[in-house]
């Protein structure tokens, strides 16, 4: 979406240090590999990176101007706008379309199944308005005001996934998004080795309210700790699995019954079921019919590398490798050993776990014991997962791999392909490697 050049340099109270430019409406990209004619470069400023260096290379991109935090003015430039913080120059234009659009808004944050829950209430939008979300899991302040630049003008629901890293991060995001509707998927343990605790967490979380609309809904799932922090005053609702009858379980498809209604997903997992009652209740706020919910649950589809079904080399491979916590690592193996037979669990390291990550480790290997599952195998790779089969009784058939070369060997020269391989990590560990490998890539 291109504004009006005026209110963008009212907006952002941008001092015009050039401007002989012909255009009324201007377009923006923080990208000089594929910033467009008519569009300004923004040069975000990082940790390891100053975009200002790159100015040059937008203009020989055919920029039709920037913004800058100095006074530099380049010849080619059209249009040139000093501004004292970009990103915040950034963040208020887009803003100013959402404000434009108005479009009703969801926001979605979470430890983990932030991005599935964004994609299940896509998938019931859309069977009832011009729906338009945060593209795969570009959840980031950067992504976020990429999201609302494209963001069609006829958008009805706007359904923006929100990242985190620490404090401040989401009330940054919850400040220009302007949220009517926000979910809390979960408060866990992800990324407890920067915010400490899991009351820090669960604060960071509650900041996705802090500018949200007084008349919007909170939902999340039922949790003492939230409930307590949460300064939300307008209508919260807390959601538990405690309300869903279970009606049908199968490898690929879930059943329930929740408040006298029946719904169907085509995929497993009771933290899904949980995901799918926030939605509904998010799809009840915004005024859907049952009928919409229903369809649109049932058209919601596993993403990559979530529970991905991939045929390898005569193995049955199902690669969950996206991310992994505590939290989502004990859903996944549960749900695993609860409906299928002859598993391999192949699990990794978990990451950005503090000081306390051999313990989270050892208490995954202890959750597995109390599953009561036989004719199952656990081979886990890396030195923290190593906890995890030292945690293991000695009945439960399990190894310990250094990294995911050996691993493979191992499942090519000793894994029967009647057993089916569930993988599991953190992202940076590189699990669908593994897959490459079965295949016969680089052994």
């Amino acid at each position: 979406m291109e504004l009006d050049l005026n209110e963008v340099i009212k907006i952002t109270s941008a001092k015009v240090l050039k401007n002989e430019t012909t255009l009324k409406t201007i377009g923006f990209s923080t990208d000089t590999r594929t910033i467009k004619n008519g569009e300004i470069f923004v040069p975000i400023k990082g940790e390891n990176f100053d975009g200002e260096n790159f100015i040059e290379n937008a203009l020989n991109s055919d920029a039709e101007g920037y913004f800058t935090r100095n006074e530099n003015v380049f010849d080619d430039a059209k249009i040139v706008l000093r501004v004292e913080d970009t990103l915040v120059a950034y963040l208020e234009c887009a803003r100013l379309c959402r404000t434009n659009i108005n479009p009703k808004v969801i926001a979605i944050t979470g430890s983990s199944g932030k991005t599935t829950t964004k994609e299940m209430m896509y998938a019931i939008c859309s069977q009832a308005f011009r729906t338009h979300k945060t593209a795969k899991n570009h959840n980031n302040e950067i992504g976020f005001c990429q999201t609302l630049f494209e963001m069609p003008i006829d958008t009805e629901v706007l359904i923006i996934e929100m990242g985190m890293r620490g404090f401040g991060e989401i009330e940054l995001l919850s400040k220009y998004a302007i949220p009517d509707i926000s979910i809390i998927t979960n408060a866990g343990t992800a990324h407890i080795g920067r915010l400490g605790s899991k009351e820090n967490i669960a604060k960071a979380k509650c900041e996705i309210t802090k500018y949200q609309k007084s008349d919007g809904i909170f939902i999340t799932e039922e949790n003492p700790m939230v409930e307590n922090i949460v300064e939300f005053e307008g209508k919260k609702i807390f959601c538990t699995l405690k309300d869903v009858k279970f009606l049908e379980k199968k490898p690929d498809y879930t059943k329930f019954l929740y408040k006298e209604n029946v719904f169907e997903i085509n995929v497993s997992g009771e933290y899904n079921v949980k995901d799918a009652i926030e939605c509904i209740e998010a799809a009840f706020a915004i005024g859907m019919n049952i009928k919409d919910i229903q369809n649109g649950l049932k058209e919601y589809k596993n993403i990559e590398k979530r529970f991905e079904i991939q045929e390898v080399n005569g193995y049955k491979v199902i690669n969950d490798s996206y991310n992994a916590n505590p939290d989502s690592m004990k859903g996944f193996v549960k749900n695993v050993l609860e409906l299928y037979e002859k598993p391999v669990l192949v699990l990794g390291n978990m990451g950005e776990l503090g000081e306390n990550s051999e313990k989270y480790h050892f208490e995954i290997g202890e959750y597995i014991n109390t599953l009561n599952k036989k004719d199952f195998i656990v081979l886990t790779v890396g030195d923290l997962a190593l906890k995890i089969s030292e945690a293991l009784s000695d009945n439960i058939e399990t190894k310990n791999f250094k990294n995911t070369a050996d691993l493979t060997r191992y499942i090519l020269a000793n894994i029967d392909k009647s057993y089916t391989i569930f993988l599991k990590a953190s992202r940076s560990e590189k699990f669908e490697d593994i897959i490459k490998m079965l295949e016969g890539d680089n052994l």
